[in-house]
């Protein structure tokens, strides 16, 4: 029995032939009207449509003033901590505690994407460029980006040679490597988080850019990890299917890292950027559908296919999921501010 990725190439994609093993018999022509307009996906189609709408009002709401926050007076500094939305320049390269030097995270982010970036190469240059049809590919492709832009961001601090511009306090001359405790401040999650400085520089675009990726990526693994191992693997797969080298890591190796970035990192956790989760699966879903309404083949996911009379009950499902899945990744990284709080307080 072949694995589930095997021999999965472009030809496949585009014919829909492939040895897939978790492939579901086709029990309808996917590119044929009758496929399309019935109840089934006029369901699927308002739930989607009607998830990708609120998180775009969100983000709207949230977002929209981004610019005229980044250019008000420093005298508003104390309203604008008061913002969940903000992201400050500091919290995209510093570390969560202030003993370990920002240094580390840097390196801990180059390693990370090198790592990632050589791991789905090597997916794909192994099953085929195929692959991408899968949700599973694209978040850790995502979260390969995701530790491309955070080392950027990282490395774009050097660029500065006064440190007090960018929101850190002033580094001993003669101990390069050490910095002094923060401040401490109430976040928006509830949490003391530290501050290094009174006056904190507003993040740029790109800084923006990665705390973006950075949400939609703790959702996205989560909810990709746990759908296989708790749903595909135990149940969707035939008896005799084995796991394989490439199955294991794309389903692990990315969590593994992000987890390891959220527990070095300073950012926040704002809980109205699941939106941007939420657009993403949307993205996806929209694609998968424009695919199939063009060519007729398999499905990636049973749960996708909308010839199912439970197809609407499928589609809600895993949508309602992205909300625990968001959920439990908030909340670790509460617990790792409570716990920094506690351990290292009386430090600071």
């Amino acid at each position: 029995m072949k694995n589930v990725y095997s021999r999965i190439d472009l030809s496949s994609f585009v014919t829909g032939s492939t040895e897939h093993t978790w492939q579901p018999t086709m029990s309808a022509e996917t590119n044929v009207p009758s496929y399309w307009l019935n109840w089934r996906f006029f369901l699927c189609a308002v739930f989607v449509l009607t998830s990708l709408f609120l998180s775009s009002f969100l983000i709207w709401k949230y977002e929209q003033g981004l610019g005229k926050k980044r250019n008000r007076d420093d005298d508003d500094d104390d309203d604008r901590s008061e913002l969940v939305e903000v992201v400050y320049d500091d919290e995209t390269w510093n570390t969560s505690v202030e003993t370990i030097h920002p240094n580390w995270l840097l390196g801990f982010r180059v390693f990370g994407f090198v790592v990632l970036l050589g791991l789905i190469s090597g997916n794909a240059i192994a099953d085929g460029a195929g692959i991408f049809i899968f949700y599973t590919q694209w978040t850790f492709t995502l979260v390969t980006i995701y530790f491309g832009v955070a080392a950027l961001v990282s490395i774009n601090r050097f660029r500065f040679d006064d440190n007090e511009q960018r929101g850190v306090s002033a580094v001993d001359e003669e101990e390069q490597g050490s910095y002094r405790p923060p401040n401490v401040f109430k976040s928006s999650n509830g949490h003391e988080r530290r501050n290094r400085s009174s006056r904190r520089q507003v993040a740029t675009t790109f800084g923006y850019i990665h705390q973006i990726l950075f949400q939609t990526c703790a959702g996205a693994v989560l909810l990709t990890d746990g759908v296989f191992w708790f749903i595909i693997y135990p149940f969707l797969t035939s008896k005799d299917f084995n796991l394989d080298f490439f199955i294991v890591i794309m389903h692990s190796v990315n969590a593994v890292f992000l987890l390891g970035e959220t527990f070095l990192n300073s950012l926040r956790f704002p809980l109205f950027r699941i939106s941007y989760f939420v657009v993403w699966t949307g993205i996806f879903v929209l694609f998968q559908w424009i695919v199939h309404a063009c060519v007729s083949f398999w499905w990636p996911y049973p749960f996708l296919d909308l010839s199912s009379s439970y197809a609407p009950l499928w589609y809600a499902a895993v949508g309602l999921m992205h909300v625990p899945c968001f959920g439990i990744f908030a909340l670790i990284v509460k617990l790792k501010y409570m716990w920094i709080s506690r351990c290292f307080s009386e430090e600071s």
